[in-house]
């Protein structure tokens, strides 16, 4: 026990005495939070993405399902499925799958929905040609819902590109429905005027839309700049932890101390356990504060304020999780790199490319196919997930146990590659 609480102090001591250093650590992902929220929360709205996942349930299969299954497939917007784990969509699955953030956006047509437009559009047909009273058709008229499952991690600008989509195919096909039921009309009998529709088709909205978000949260988690860049600034700045594990590591080379440490009767891994205890709990701080910039300053800004979730036991665990993994990749980087300017650049480059890859500066769902895939195997990623789970999709602990774990099982591989690459170097 002396001999952690001995390594433990002197890891404090080294990180304290540069002040510099340590208020950078906690200073700049509170500043990237608040810069880059207020940057991005006018445009979060408005800015389209190409590629967005989207499953698609036809239980009309008929004119209106067919026309609009087609265009989404033919459309850039959306990756198209109809499908989910090789068995066709339903409605129940398609809504658990966009809640999982398999999906973006589900789109359910409901049954006989063709039909219920062609009877309108017929009623319709049938009062401008004055073949009948409105009185006579008004029971033709029937209201067709489109429901949409949205995931709350989408952005508000692809549901509203979505919705455009379909409003294009239905306008489409209501057309054409239109001209042929009064082909239909005109051969039966050719009418001596033509009159206009009236003013209660005129009002009637045969087609309409439902939206919700797939989220177990009590009335669904609206997306907005808040939600979305907090998780991503404070995991990048827990990952920026690196930049000073590594420095450390450096400094122990350069002035002999790490020659010193390895003559004394203490085991390689008891001197990084201690490096861990103190970085894991300043990264464990990082996190507590930024958090309470979400929830408390963002409103100031005049913005929303963080929503946290319902499980705080979860929201922990992600944190100490990506805490874990991100001293433990310095560990690793400081062992391997041979310079202080080397370790610093290494370390630096390879958090902006994690960051970059894990959906940090762009989001990983409108990134390219293959982009996208290789985003999955960033630690960064893993730990985005976790939080979007829990402040997103109303997910409780249990959700983060997997991405936490593999975010832990990461760790040991880093230390367990900086263990060895140690081993070679003192015996070489």
């Amino acid at each position: 026990m002396k001999k952690f609480i001995a390594i433990i102090t002197k890891e404090l001591r080294m990180l304290l005495r540069d002040k510099i250093g340590l208020s950078i650590l906690f200073i700049m992902p509170l500043v990237l939070i608040v810069v880059m929220t207020v940057i991005q929360d006018a445009a979060f709205h408005s800015i389209s993405e190409e590629g967005v996942p989207l499953v698609f349930v036809d239980n009309d299969k008929d004119s209106l399902g067919i026309s609009i299954g087609n265009g989404l497939k033919e459309s850039t917007l959306c990756a198209f499925s109809d499908q989910i784990d090789g068995k066709p969509a339903t409605a129940e699955t398609a809504r658990a799958a966009v809640s999982e953030g398999k999906f973006m956006i589900a789109v359910i047509i409901p049954e006989h929905a063709t039909q219920k437009i062609r009877t309108s559009v017929e009623g319709l047909v049938e009062e401008t040609m004055g073949l009948s009273e409105i009185g006579e058709i008004r029971h033709y008229v029937d209201s067709v819902e489109i429901l949409m499952y949205i995931d709350p991690v989408a952005k508000n600008s692809i549901v509203v590109t979505v919705t455009s989509n379909l409003h294009e195919f239905i306008a489409a096909m209501k057309t054409k429905l239109m001209f042929e039921t009064f082909s239909e009309q005109i051969g039966e009998i050719v009418p001596d005027g033509v009159s206009k529709p009236s003013n209660a088709y005129a009002k009637t909205q045969i087609v309409s839309y439902k939206q919700e978000y797939a989220s177990k949260l009590e009335g669904g988690v609206t997306p907005n700049a808040v939600q979305h860049n907090v998780p991503a600034w404070t995991i990048f700045g827990i990952f920026f932890i690196v930049v000073s594990v590594v420095s450390n590591i450096m400094k122990e080379k350069k002035d002999g101390s790490a020659f010193r440490l390895h003559t004394m009767p203490t085991s390689y891994s008891q001197l990084i356990i201690g490096k861990l205890i103190v970085y894991v709990t300043v990264c464990t701080l990082q996190f507590f504060a930024m958090m309470l910039v979400g929830v408390y300053f963002m409103p100031v800004l005049g913005l929303p304020a963080l929503d946290p979730g319902d499980s705080y036991v979860g929201l922990f665990f992600i944190g100490i999780s990506t805490a874990f993994a991100a001293t433990s990749f310095g560990v690793l980087i400081g062992t391997v790199a041979q310079s202080e300017q080397q370790g610093a650049i290494l370390g630096s480059l390879s958090v902006l490319l994690l960051s970059a890859l894990g959906g940090i500066w762009v989001p990983a769902y409108v990134m390219p196919g293959v982009m996208r895939t290789i985003s999955e195997f960033s630690p960064m990623n893993w730990a985005m997930d976790g939080f979007y789970k829990l402040l997103f999709r109303g997910e409780g602990f249990f959700s983060t146990f997997a991405p936490g774990m593999k975010l832990i099982a990461l760790s040991f591989v880093f230390l367990l590659g900086a263990s060895l690459f140690n081993r070679y170097k003192k015996r070489a």
